[in-house]
């Protein structure tokens, strides 16, 4: 086949393009401009969309024996995500940038313009593995690696696209691929793994969110109310610096009653209130979310498991689609959930797809 290598300049999508080339297919090497102002991104280890990271991939190219070319997608990358984190954010959501980038940019932009370009798929750097169903359609499952798994910030692809994706890695440990990134002489082999959001480059992401929507309405100052006594505890100067669970940096004036620690239970961006209370409050057993995608059929019911944050664990759920709308039932409780989060739905090992967390049921108000 003729393949698209996405090359972030890290040593996972190095070697899955060197393993793609060594199966035989026709690759090319193709790294993804996504700022606009690559300065302002996340450098060194700590990126994957650096200027640094173009020349690592290219160097990597090179020794693979590959054509590479660099793809510039920083207006697509600003406005299907950039854009969409800050409006999030302001509406008192938590969303997940990196999903929303394979989403829109490395499954839709990326795979759309290599088809016409006439190749026949995308290979990733991606720990998940791709399998033909009885049914014929192409299922993903876990990488073999649980602890690299990453087919929860995947579990947006629909069935068209896992047609024409291949994730070569789904079936190696991370030590296995930097072995083997060593003894094919990429100089990537000991890079560290990239960490946090690209597009923020101190790592600050409530100082990030401060500059950009300092000034946009209805983000303005409020006050931080405890959801036990009813009372003001403290301020705040926007609500895009908190999010369901958080417990550090809130800067209470007011201790608890019974001394133990607040989290924060809930946010309201139009009037800037944000709600405090103890950790059994931030308990929940029911989900509603919507905008579903998935991964084959539609199904009607799925009982099996969610995941409802990158690393998080696993939760026994029966989930109940209605059109664009899915309930879902926690048999075991989850902590923290926030709306704007992704729900990704399992069977087994098979991710049958995702929806975006609407609101959630505390347990204490069953």
């Amino acid at each position: 086949m003729k393949v698209v290598a996405a090359m972030s300049g890290g040593v996972d999508s190095a070697v899955a393009a060197a393993r793609a080339a060594e199966a035989g297919h026709e690759v090319t090497g193709v790294h993804l401009a996504l700022s606009r102002n690559p300065a302002s991104y996340r450098s060194g280890a700590r990126g994957c969309c650096t200027i640094e990271d173009s020349n690592d991939a290219r160097r990597a190219a090179d020794i693979i024996g590959i054509p590479f070319y660099v793809w510039d997608l920083s207006e697509r990358f600003h406005e299907d995500v950039v854009e969409d984190f800050m409006d999030e954010y302001a509406a008192g959501r938590t969303p997940n940038p990196c999903l929303r980038c394979n989403e829109k940019i490395k499954f839709a932009a990326v795979l759309d313009r290599a088809l016409a370009l006439g190749f026949d798929a995308v290979a990733t750097g991606h720990y998940a593995q791709l399998r033909s169903g009885p049914d014929g359609l192409i299922e993903m499952h876990r990488a073999t690696d649980h602890g690299k798994d990453q087919s929860y910030v995947l579990g947006v692809l629909d069935q068209q696209q896992l047609r024409h994706s291949m994730f070569p890695l789904g079936d190696t440990d991370k030590p296995a691929v930097r072995r083997e990134a060593e003894a094919r002489g990429l100089l990537v082999a000991d890079k560290p793994d990239s960490h946090d959001i690209c597009f923020v480059a101190d790592g600050d992401n409530a100082g990030w969110l401060r500059e950009k929507l300092g000034d946009r309405a209805p983000n303005h100052g409020g006050d931080i109310v405890d959801a036990t006594t009813g009372e003001t505890v403290g301020s705040h100067t926007g609500t895009y610096g908190f999010t369901i669970g958080q417990r550090r940096g809130l800067r209470l004036g007011t201790p608890a009653p019974d001394g133990k620690p607040r989290f924060v239970l809930d946010i309201e961006p139009v009037s800037g209130t944000v709600t405090v209370g103890p950790r059994e409050r931030l308990a929940v057993d029911r989900i509603a979310g919507i905008r579903p995608r998935w991964c084959g059929t539609v199904p009607e019911r799925v009982d099996g498991t969610v995941q409802l944050r990158a690393h998080g664990a696993e939760h026994r759920a029966s989930v109940v689609v209605a059109g664009d709308r899915v309930s879902i039932d926690l048999l075991d409780p989850a902590e923290g959930i926030a709306p704007g989060q992704a729900a990704v739905i399992y069977d087994g090992t098979r991710v049958v797809g995702s929806a975006t967390i609407e609101s959630t049921r505390p347990v204490a108000a069953r």
